[in-house]
């Protein structure tokens, strides 16, 4: 280990994850001089072509709605902000944190959460699709960049935190999560990035729904607490000030109350819990990392006031009922002819079959490729 990851290590806390207690990769590998492992996961993870994808992968808004939305790979940059911070806090890994943060979301369809409903309908009788599995079949599979082994080569830590980041691993649905300890909970480094996902897409759906107009400010302040309590403060500090500033500025008490509870309570759970060690935690007979009762009480309204006035707004379910038939499309196209499929990915059908093949394609694209195919794939 280097002298750096030495000293990297010394100011973790006992209960962090240490990248020189790695479990390691499946394939060997000798390790860098400069770095750790888990900051070669999170290289390998950026220079991915999964990766840059994201960038044209809908969060809310498909791409072409405008260029100020966020996107699958903007929202994953604030997913590992906001863990960095947290981890910071905590005196955990920010390496693992990052790798973690930055993949949660390879493994997601174009068009956001409808492509994933779409995919494990028609999956239903091949294993059915989950954008965690697809997550992980990426880094283990997919990826192509080296000639010394499939996929990306992670660490067992990083692979282990994909598999289980969303809750507790069920085998009967996922078998190939079965190598990563199920009955064991994983580091504080995993635990954290479902709720720092949650907080990043609460913040930013709020932001992007309010520039669309689909959500209303003062509406939004009356009905939500956690948005109209800084909402007040913001105004009464920036008083005069344009209505998009005193937005942000609520915006930024929003969010610094639910991180700054979640560091809070999640220090609070740990001291509390009494563990000593990274072992400590994995045994542990709950996760260490939430927020406070009352603030998750708080944050559920505002989850509750997205979902009806916002995901389910018309202007939404149109652009879902659009990307739906975008997707049957293509997947029943490649299903009865896969000489449309690309040919580098046809030998795969012999090994996976032909609808996971298929799956594996459609789940890759982009927004604006789909859409494209889709019209393409019409006219032959």
């Amino acid at each position: 280990m280097s002298g750096t990851q030495t000293e990297i290590d010394a100011n973790l806390a006992p209960w962090a994850q240490r990248a020189g207690e790695t479990l390691g990769r499946r394939y060997p590998e000798s390790e860098h001089p400069y770095r750790s492992a888990y900051q070669r996961d999170r290289d390998r993870i950026i220079h991915c072509r999964a990766f840059r994808r994201l960038e044209y992968k809908t969060q809310v808004f498909v791409n072409h709605e405008g260029d100020h939305y966020r996107t699958r790979l903007t929202h994953s940059i604030e997913v590992s902000q906001i863990g960095r911070t947290v981890a910071r806090a905590l005196r955990l890994n920010e390496d693992l944190v990052e790798s973690l943060a930055l993949s949660h979301d390879l493994g997601h369809t174009p068009f956001g959460h409808v492509g994933e409903d779409v995919l494990d309908e028609l999956l239903a009788d091949h294993g059915g699709f989950d954008h965690n599995r697809q997550t992980l079949r990426i880094v283990e599979i997919l990826e192509d960049r080296y000639s010394d082994f499939p996929g990306l080569n992670l660490t067992w830590e990083v692979r282990e935190g994909i598999a289980k980041h969303s809750g507790p691993i069920d085998v009967r649905k996922a078998p190939e999560f079965a190598e990563y300890d199920p009955e064991l909970l994983p580091p504080l480094e995993a635990q954290m990035i479902d709720l720092v996902d949650e907080i990043a897409y609460n913040h930013h759906d709020v932001d992007d729904g309010l520039e669309s107009g689909l959500l209303d400010t003062e509406k939004l302040a009356r009905e939500v607490p956690i948005f109209g309590e800084p909402l007040v403060a913001a105004r009464r500090a920036m008083h005069g000030a344009d209505p998009k500033q005193v937005r942000a500025g609520a915006l930024r008490g929003m969010i610094d109350e639910l991180v700054s509870a979640a560091i809070e309570a999640s220090s609070e759970s740990i001291a509390a819990a009494g563990v000593t060690s990274a072992g400590d935690v994995r045994r542990a007979r709950g996760p260490l990392i939430a927020l406070p009762a009352e603030t998750a009480e708080r944050n559920l309204v505002l989850k509750s006031h997205l979902r009806e006035k916002l995901y389910r707004h018309p202007r939404i379910e149109a652009m879902k009922d659009q990307a739906r038939r975008i997707l049957l499309g293509l997947f029943e196209r490649y299903r009865d002819d896969p000489r449309l499929l690309p040919e580098d990915r046809r030998p795969r059908i012999a090994a996976d079959g032909l609808e996971r093949t298929i799956a594996d394609y459609i789940a890759g694209m982009t927004d604006r490729y789909a859409a494209d195919e889709f019209h393409r794939k019409k006219g032959v």
